[in-house]
């Protein structure tokens, strides 16, 4: 059974300022753990990236082998129909990997609920920064890095910076930061939740997140 949770976000500015304003997020979270929600999610993230091409020859695929190598009795040996036997040397394989679509079907609505649960266990990781996706005009590593000196953002710690939209300046200012994965509120995944160790969000972004996640 869901239950209905609040979260409230205090907004800085990108002088690292407590402004007056609060942002709300209403999320829906399970009553009891959700935690096996958030495991089926990441495993089926897991799955979807599997290519699936790998592939064996079997001894009719196998080139040769038409022929038989010896007469049927007589020969004192076993018998032999073709030298692509899975039982020769450079026979075809027995039982071997062919291509496949690889599938992990988990519904939207668990989808929804795991994400949200994630949210709310990590929403002492967040911070929100006030107009952070028009503060770069010209691209410039170390302006994004004085903002988040100014903010407390720990940037030697896993870090991701949620959007609405992937500016070419922030694209360009942040790609250069090791620790850091810029995404799409649009975008938003429970593996790159969980592999977070800090949040940065911007309101346009928590709006899009309200859209598209919690509605």
């Amino acid at each position: 059974m869901s239950i209905q949770k609040v979260i409230t976000y205090n907004p800085v500015n990108i002088a690292g300022e407590r402004l007056d304003s609060t942002c709300e997020l209403k999320i829906k979270i399970l009553e009891n753990s959700g935690n096996y929600l958030i495991h089926k999610d990441i495993l089926r993230h897991h799955i979807s990236t599997k290519q699936g091409t790998s592939s064996t020859k079997t001894r009719s695929e196998v080139r040769g082998g038409g022929r038989k190598p010896w007469k049927q009795k007589g020969t004192g040996r076993a018998r032999a129909g073709s030298n692509r036997s899975p039982l020769w040397k450079g026979g075809g394989v027995t039982f071997g990997p062919k291509p496949k679509t690889i599938e992990y079907k988990l519904n939207k609505k668990e989808r929804r609920l795991a994400l949200q649960t994630l949210l709310y266990n990590k929403k002492d990781n967040v911070l929100l920064i006030e107009n952070l996706e028009n503060s770069f005009e010209i691209p410039k590593t170390g302006n994004f890095i004085k903002i988040c000196e100014k903010c407390g953002i720990n940037l030697n710690q896993k870090t991701l910076l949620i959007v609405s939209v992937k500016t070419e300046s922030l694209k360009l200012s942040v790609q250069n930061i090791k620790n850091l994965e810029l995404i799409c509120a649009s975008q938003l995944n429970t593996l790159s939740l969980i592999k977070a160790n800090q949040i940065i969000l911007t309101p346009l972004a928590l709006n899009d997140i309200k859209e598209t996640f919690c509605e």
